[in-house]
C-alpha cells in the first residue's frame, strides 16, 4: 500500500534514545538500567511513543481529530491529553496523560503471570484483557508458552520507579530507559509486556528471536496488539526495539498498522511519513 505524506501542523521533537538492546526498560515490570539484566517480574518498562496515513475514511479522520482537539500544550512544548481513555490514545514523551488519570475499567486478565501474587501491574482495561486472553489462547494451541509481566501501572507508580532511577543512575542516563511520570503507555491500561520461561522472564530484545516472540511479531495485529516500538523507529518513539512491548488498539486498526510497518505517532499523524 502506497504511503501518503501528512503533514501536522504540530512542532514536537521526538528524539531517540539508546537503550541496551539486551535490556530496555522502559515500562516493564520495574525499570532498572539498560546495562543489567532484568527480568519481568523486577522491570517496569515504561513506553513512550510511537499517521494514519490519509485516505478516504471518515472514521479514520475523525479519530485523527479526537487525538487533537482540546489536547492541552504547555510551554515547553509537551501535551496533555485530552482523551485518556481512547483505546487510541498516543502517549509518548511528548504527549502525556493528566495525573489523575485511572482508567475505569482495571480487570486481571486470565493469563500466565511471571508472578503468583497480585499487583496493580496484572491488570488491563477490560477490552484490552480480553483481547489478551485470546491471544495467549491461540498461542498456547500454537505450542508456545507465553508469559504476562507487566501491564498497568499508575502515575504515582509510575514517578517512584522514575525517581529512584533518577537517584541511583542520575537523570540523563535515566531518560535513556525509565518514562517520567504521566508518559507511560501503560498508565493506559493498554499495554501489557509478556516474556516467556525460555527468556527465564527476562525482558530483552532477544526475545524477538524466540519462537514466542517471532509469533506475536507475526500474529498480535490479529488480536487487535502492535508492538509498539519496532525496529529502527527510535528517532520516532523515543525507544529502542522492544519486541515484549504490546499495545491495545482495537482491531479495527492493528492490522493497518501492522501491514503499513508504522509507528503509532505515523498512523496517527503525529510523525510524517516517508513515500
Amino acid at each position: 500500500m502506497k504511503k501518503v505524506i501528512i503533514y501536522v501542523l504540530m512542532s514536537f521533537s521526538l528524539v531517540g534514545c539508546s537503550l541496551d538492546p539486551s535490556n530496555a526498560e522502559k515500562e516493564q515490570p520495574e525499570e532498572t538500567p539498560v546495562s543489567s539484566q532484568v527480568s519481568g517480574d523486577e522491570v517496569e518498562k515504561e513506553e513512550p511513543a510511537s499517521s494514519v496515513p490519509q485516505n478516504d475514511s471518515e472514521d479514520e479522520s475523525s479519530e485523527q481529530s479526537e487525538q487533537t482537539n482540546d489536547d492541552v500544550v504547555a510551554r515547553d512544548g509537551t501535551v496533555t491529553v485530552n482523551n485518556p481513555e481512547s483505546l487510541n490514545v498516543v502517549v509518548n514523551k511528548e504527549r502525556k496523560l493528566p495525573s489523575n488519570y485511572i482508567p475505569e475499567d482495571l480487570t486481571v486478565p486470565d493469563v500466565p503471570f511471571s508472578f503468583s501474587e497480585f499487583a496493580p501491574k496484572k491488570q488491563m482495561r477490560k477490552e484490552a484483557a480480553q483481547a489478551l486472553e485470546e491471544l495467549f489462547t491461540a498461542a498456547q494451541q500454537d505450542g508456545l508458552d507465553l508469559v504476562a509481566a507487566s501491564g498497568y501501572r499508575s502515575y504515582d507508580r509510575q514517578k517512584q520507579i522514575y525517581d529512584r532511577n533518577v537517584d541511583v543512575y542520575g537523570k540523563e542516563e535515566t531518560d535513556k530507559f525509565s518514562a517520567r511520570p504521566g508518559t507511560s503507555e501503560h498508565q493506559t491500561g493498554l499495554a501489557m509486556d509478556v516474556t516467556s520461561a525460555q527468556m527465564a522472564f527476562k525482558l530483552n530484545q532477544s526475545f524477538g528471536k524466540t519462537d514466542e516472540g517471532e509469533w506475536l511479531a507475526e500474529h498480535a495485529h490479529e488480536y487487535g496488539f502492535v508492538i509498539r516500538y519496532i525496529k529502527g523507529s527510535e528517532d520516532i518513539t523515543g525507544y529502542t526495539y522492544e519486541p515484549w512491548h504490546l499495545r491495545y488498539v482495537g482491531k479495527q486498526y492493528s492490522t493497518d498498522v501492522y501491514e503499513q510497518e508504522l509507528t503509532l505517532e505515523e498512523f496517527f499523524g503525529f510523525h510524517p511519513v516517508s513515500e
